[in-house]
């Protein structure tokens, strides 16, 4: 057998969906070319291809020597670097790109040439000050990540890569403006134009399954049927987009989590031109609509789902948060988080992990479970709220635990809360392998995760998890495999602009099956863009009434 086993299959979701890599050659199949004649642009395609392979040989860096630990040194000339954030048409809170160091000989760095061994610049041509801030992380295995966030908006930009003060591959890389800022209200006029600038996938599996119970979608039942259904003992907001203008009418006692969604549209509509609609957002931590799919259904959109119920899936309000606030008021976020995967694989704890607090009984059992052997999990309450402290079976409450510590350990558990456990994204995109808890509830990626291949998958009663810990440990090179496979699926498919991406599909999809007008419904207030008085932009952009759905 090769010591360069294929990589899991990429873009699983209408992108490339046969395309398998090795890191010394490549094997395309049909059904791979196939997926590539569906592409809409030659320059998009090819782009993608060196990313993949790239992304390819870093997730297999684990099975190659170690160039750093044989002295060679970092080329300049060699060394690579991608991304979406060398696209001036790609606007995101904070933009990202990838840097990945090789030496003189062609061959890839496999761990850390050193967290300051590249130095990045951004700066405008003709400002004096360029509002940007700038972040390498070092994801310590010969890569890095660059992330910047922009303040203001601008005619052109030059990012500037320095190994030495000598400029990397096609450093500075030029970017024609204008460069407009995350707060820059200038919608893309075309939609399709966006989603191809974007690299959107052309389609997510979960939209077409949500989406299929809904064959037409009547706003103007909704609007009365919903708020009569739901109104009085659930919180809710109405919503529509209505000329890419956001209005809202809210429906219940707690509606503060409304702010996750109104950033959210706001940031989008600034983005791109989102077709109208009127739709209804649980804002509730259960699933709502629980009708059988042969009796009258109401379309809600939820943070999660279940398999007894057929709310439409939306990424939860955490990651989308998290997404919107990068380089700003959240420290946990999936860029972050890749340069905070604690020590190497082999240095880490050999010990099952977890923390959180007692929102499901079988959190309960793990903590038992842990003090009983306490040499295979780590596990413990840091808060109790849904049930009785009985220190005698859980132990004491302990302190909190910084997220970027759990990484420490090589086996992370990841077991339901109240709802499914939003942990999981940043899980995944660690350097540990996750143990998930098979479960009813679901988030929007759910469908696309593997057992066995992006994670070990434990029973919903937790009863085979010590067996499964115990395989981890006597199958040690395949647990790290699978550790790999479900970081890449994270780097893949749950980055900001993924997320950006799979919003809108869901939002144009949606649309599509509206049978009557969206409307500007009475007691609706238009939620305002932001208002930026000291760095205004100017959109040079033209208006387009109406895009195709």
């Amino acid at each position: 057998m090769s010591n360069y086993p294929a990589f899991p299959t990429f873009y699983r979701d209408g992108h490339f969906t046969g395309l398998k890599f090795h890191c010394k050659r490549a094997v395309w199949n049909r059904q791979g070319t196939k997926a590539f004649s569906q592409e809409p642009s030659r320059r998009n395609m090819l782009r993608k291809v060196l990313s993949l392979f790239v992304l390819c040989c870093l997730g297999l860096m684990e099975q190659t020597p170690s160039v750093a630990s044989t002295g060679a040194v970092p080329s300049a000339t060699r060394t690579l670097v991608w991304g979406s954030g060398l696209e001036a048409n790609i606007v995101l809170p904070a933009r990202f790109f990838y840097i990945q160091t090789v030496d003189s000989s062609g061959r890839n760095f496999t761990s850390s040439p050193g967290e300051n061994t590249f130095e990045v610049k951004i700066v405008s041509p003709v400002e004096q000050f360029t509002r940007i801030w700038v972040q390498v992380l070092d994801r310590r295995d010969g890569s890095f990540l660059v992330r910047y966030r922009m303040y203001a908006s601008y005619t052109d930009l030059h990012i500037h890569i320095l190994l030495n003060d000598k400029h990397v591959t096609k450093s500075p890389f030029i970017l024609k403006g204008p460069v407009y800022h995350d707060g820059c209200d200038c919608p893309q006029p075309s939609g399709s134009v966006w989603k191809e600038d974007m690299q959107c996938p052309v389609s997510f599996p979960q939209i077409e399954q949500d989406l299929a119970l809904f064959p037409r979608v009547d706003p103007d039942r909704n609007a009365l049927e919903v708020p009569q259904r739901f109104g009085q003992r659930q919180s809710l907001c109405h919503y529509t987009v209505k000329d890419n203008k956001v209005y809202i009418k809210t429906l219940g006692e707690h509606v503060g989590f409304r702010i996750f969604m109104d950033a959210f549209l706001l940031s989008l509509t600034r983005k791109v031109r989102v077709p109208d609609l009127e739709f209804f957002v649980n804002l509730g931590d259960w699933p709502l609509e629980k009708r059988r799919p042969s009796e009258r259904l109401h379309p809600i959109f939820s943070w999660c789902g279940s398999n007894d119920t057929r709310d439409i899936v939306m990424p939860t309000y955490d990651l989308t948060e998290s997404v919107l606030e990068t380089m700003g008021r959240v420290r946990l976020d999936m860029m972050s988080v890749q340069a905070n995967t604690g020590p190497p694989w082999r240095e880490k704890n050999a010990t099952a992990f977890w923390r959180g607090r007692d929102s499901r009984k079988e959190r309960l059992e793990l903590v038992k479970l842990a003090r009983a052997h306490p040499d295979m999990v780590d596990a413990a309450f840091t808060n109790f709220f849904f049930f009785k402290h009985d220190e005698s079976l859980y132990g004491p409450l302990v302190k909190h635990v910084s997220f970027f510590d759990f990484f420490k350990y090589k086996y992370q558990i990841n077991i339901d809360g109240t709802v499914a456990a939003y942990r999981l994204p940043y899980l995944l995109a660690g350097d540990s392998v996750v143990l998930k808890q098979d479960s009813g509830y679901y988030e929007h990626f759910y469908s696309q995760l593997r057992p066995w291949e992006h994670y070990i998958p434990i029973r919903a009663d937790l009863a085979d998890l010590q067996d499964k810990i115990h395989w981890a440990r006597e199958q040690d090179e395949e647990a790290r495999k699978i550790a790999v496979a479900g970081q890449q699926f994270a780097r893949n498919h749950l980055m900001g602009d993924s997320i950006f991406c799979y919003y809108y599909k869901l939002f144009q999809e949606y649309a599509k099956l509206q049978v009557t007008e969206p409307k500007i419904r009475e007691g609706m207030e238009r939620v305002e863009q932001p208002t930026d008085d000291l760095f205004p932009c100017s959109c040079h952009r033209t208006p387009q009434v109406k895009d195709e759905l």
